[in-house]
């Protein structure tokens, strides 16, 4: 495939998902290298939609560690239980969030971020990883994005 993406300019997300995931399917084809698979992801999502930050972040030993992602500077470690990020690692759950500065305890690593989405990456029914995404909207994620976006995160090969 070529490293070109069809944008579906809908204003329907489900259609959006339902044409970009496909495509991030030919892209993670064949290629066993985990970052390189990471950042084609979130390089996909940024580019589709266009939200302020996508990325992951690696469990390593006790803390969650920065990966690949597209955006500005992010913060680069996150402790078990802090943060929408270490919320959802700990928990073992999608959690979306309508407003970051209604989240107790939201780690904010830009004041741009209004609304964020992160959706735990399972290995052997273990959180190796998040699938963390930034709005600079209050409440731009729903039940749509984060039935997609787990779906997607189990494409990659972690």
């Amino acid at each position: 495939m070529a490293e070109d993406l069809t944008i579906n300019t809908s204003t329907d997300k489900a259609e959006q998902y339902a044409t970009l995931v496909p495509q991030i399917e030919a892209l993670l084809y064949g290629e066993p290298d985990l970052v390189a698979n990471m950042a084609n992801v979130a390089a996909a999502l940024k580019e589709q939609f266009r939200w302020f930050w996508v990325g992951f972040y690696l469990v390593k030993e006790n803390e969650l560690v920065l990966g690949p992602f597209q955006g500005p500077v992010a913060c680069t470690r996150i402790g078990l239980g802090k943060g929408v990020c270490g919320a959802a690692w700990q928990q073992a759950k999608t959690l979306v969030v309508p407003d970051v500065d209604a989240f107790p305890g939201h780690i904010a690593c830009s004041s741009l971020s209004r609304s964020e989405i992160v959706v735990p990456v399972f290995k052997d029914d273990k959180v190796v990883a998040v699938l963390d995404v930034d709005s600079e909207l209050l409440d731009q994620f729903n039940e749509t994005d984060a039935q997609y976006l787990e779906q997607i995160v189990k494409l990659v090969n972690f």
